[in-house]
């Protein structure tokens, strides 16, 4: 449609527009132009980065993690994802994943060769996890469970309550919990983690990723924690899989990691202006949204009118040139919902806003 000369507005990518501090670019900078900077590094991270994260999550969530044994830098989460499954999984295991959910962690799990189970999430219960069906369940194979809040694609914040009963489930079951965590500072003004809680560490891993929460996502810049036999196992297969992360790189990460509370205020009130522009945008649409949701997107119900919502979805882009992703791609759980990214100017969501109430008058 764009080689055909029209515009398409798409607000389903979750890539940050905007960039990163002027600190940590100019870190980056710098650190580039010392020769000394850019041979092999460790693939346990320089001590400058693993030190950044500890004192951080210190800052974020009232945990420590010792620098030297419980976490991992990472390329970004996603390698997280891939390396957790690939060190951990054999043909026959059994993977939990969350439906809807993100398509990552089925993906890993298959290509490590293991079987995938969904676990369902459901509106009715505040898209949280009924532990109690899942142990009804055959568990017997099952190796690890996944999960992600605040959740993408339903922007459900985290629950302490929640993760305090998944400790003790994984605990009874000898299942390794994984919690995917790239939302937390986003809209989201009690942020938790999941590794942090108690007795998390002896049955849990947490991946966390500067990419969302510091405009950094080609920058490929994430962590695993977890306890000191889990990163070893990690960073065996990493270390026979890639190579050290470029040192400029880690530096700005350490410097972006130690901004004061200054930049998530500013970035909030940029997310804030455009979640208000993108509820309009859904509203236009008649899509229910609950208002509770935090992070980077909005997850809203298409109208009974509407069969799902991809078919909705395939309208509004041919018809009014905007792209929304569709549900269905997270899980048939999500048949009937919508996602729509904030990683887009006001400019965009503005055009977007008029170019629905057109497209509902043509359909009127």
């Amino acid at each position: 449609m764009r080689r055909a000369g029209r515009h398409i507005i798409n607000l389903g990518i979750g890539s940050p527009d905007l960039p990163p501090h002027p600190d940590v670019i100019r870190v980056l900078s710098e650190a580039a132009s010392r020769p000394m900077n850019h041979g092999y590094q460790s693939y346990r991270g320089i001590p400058e980065l693993r030190e950044a994260f500890a004192e951080w999550y210190a800052r974020e969530y009232a945990f420590r993690p010792d620098p030297e044994r419980e976490l991992l830098p990472l390329m970004g989460s996603k390698e997280g994802i891939m390396h957790l499954s690939m060190a951990l999984l054999d043909p026959g295991d059994v993977v939990l994943v969350p439906n809807p959910g993100y398509p990552g962690y089925a993906a890993a799990a298959k290509l490590a060769g293991a079987e995938v189970r969904h676990y369902e999430l459901s509106a009715e219960r505040g898209w949280q996890p009924d532990i109690a069906a899942i142990e009804a369940q055959d568990l017997s194979g099952v190796k690890m469970l996944w999960l992600n809040y605040p959740h993408m694609p339903t922007g459900t914040p985290g629950n302490p309550d929640t993760f305090a009963e998944l400790i003790a489930f994984a605990r009874r079951r000898n299942i390794l919990l994984c919690h995917d965590n790239p939302y937390n500072g986003l809209l989201n003004p009690r942020a938790i983690s999941l590794i942090a809680q108690p007795g998390a560490m002896d049955v849990a891993v947490e991946l966390n990723s500067l990419s969302k929460t510091y405009n950094m996502a080609g920058w490929r810049l994430g962590v695993m924690l977890g306890n000191e036999e889990m990163v070893n196992t990690v960073l065996r297969f990493k270390s026979n899989m890639d190579s050290g992360m470029f040192k400029p790189v880690q530096l700005a990460g350490a410097r972006a990691l130690g901004l004061d509370a200054g930049w998530m205020e500013e970035l909030n009130k940029t997310y804030t202006m455009r979640q208000k522009l993108a509820l309009q945008v859904l509203e236009a649409l008649d899509c229910r949204v609950d208002g509770a949701q935090v992070g980077l997107f909005l997850w809203a119900e298409v109208a009974p009118e509407w069969p799902n919502a991809e078919s909705l979805s395939e309208e509004l882009l041919m018809q009014a040139g905007l792209f929304i992703t569709p549900g269905f791609i997270f899980g048939s759980a999500g048949d009937r919902y919508l996602r729509i990214s904030l990683c887009s100017p006001t400019e965009d969501l503005e055009q977007a806003l008029e170019q629905c109430k057109s497209f509902k008058h043509l359909g009127s």
